[in-house]
């Protein structure tokens, strides 16, 4: 799984390196549909430099507060730099972003159909640096598994060496692929297109709840994980909110075509 670099790569600068071309992918494409939609207001740019920056944040806090008692958790400094990261911290950080953002801003639209399709792009980028560098997922059978080759993979990742497991990484960028594409089919359908956005988080909310009986993430509670906890949690709200996006009829608070900054 590691991938073929300089010797003087880390798969945590492997990781970085993806995780920034899927940022800038992200934003590529935030651009190009800002342009089609004739979205004039350049304050949206002030919006994603927030949600970049606070996303960063939410990623590594998002794995820090894992145990009750604060005793039991890495030092915050410590954690930041050595420790995992979390793409639902990252996303619920940079959510928050967008929305402080547009109050500082005085933005009074939704930005939804400029972001959705430019995060589902950014996620399948970038998740290809956790491909290549973490573990991918529980043993599997299947053909399709992605065989553990290397001793030293096979003694981080606690499996023997020639072990299949499920590339669960693979299934993600599958997802957020499949997902632009349904994007791209529906971005004018909606009676609102801000709405986009809503049901896109929704969607990879419900992937991610069932992606994770195979990520091989350590269980908590009632037989599941950290991020099926949070994800129970906010799914039946994603829910209602999605329902009431495809419900809403033409007609109502629907996103400008054209907005001038």
């Amino acid at each position: 799984m590691d991938p073929t670099l300089p010797q003087a790569w880390t798969p945590a600068m492997t990781h970085d390196l993806w995780v920034g071309l899927g940022v800038l992918t992200a934003g590529i494409v935030l651009a190009l549909e800002k342009r089609r939609r004739r979205v004039d207001d350049e304050r949206i740019w002030v919006l994603v430099a927030m949600a970049v920056a606070f996303g960063a944040v939410g990623a590594r806090l998002g794995t820090w507060l894992q145990h009750l008692q604060p005793g039991a958790n890495d030092g915050l400094v410590l954690h930041w730099v050595y420790g995992n990261r979390s793409i639902l911290g990252g996303l619920a950080f940079a959510y928050v972003a967008v929305l402080v953002g547009k109050r500082l801003t005085g933005m009074r639209w939704r930005t939804g159909a400029l972001f959705a399709p430019a995060v589902a792009a950014g996620m399948a980028v970038g998740r290809i640096g956790c491909l290549l560098t973490e573990a991918p997922g529980t043993p599997t059978d299947l053909p399709w598994g992605v065989t553990v080759s290397s001793a030293t993979d096979a003694a981080a990742w606690g499996v023997p060496v020639g072990t299949t497991l499920h590339p669960s990484f693979v299934y993600e960028i599958a997802f957020h692929l499949l997902a632009l594409l349904a994007l791209w089919i529906w971005r004018d359908r909606l009676a609102d297109a801000a709405d986009l956005f809503t049901i896109y988080i929704t969607g990879y909310a419900l992937f991610r709840f069932a992606v994770e009986i195979v990520r091989g993430n350590e269980v908590v509670w009632l037989g599941l994980t950290r991020p099926q906890l949070v994800l129970a949690v906010t799914l039946p709200l994603l829910i209602w909110r999605s329902v009431i996006a495809i419900r809403r009829p033409r007609g109502g608070d629907r996103e400008p075509a054209t907005v001038v900054g």
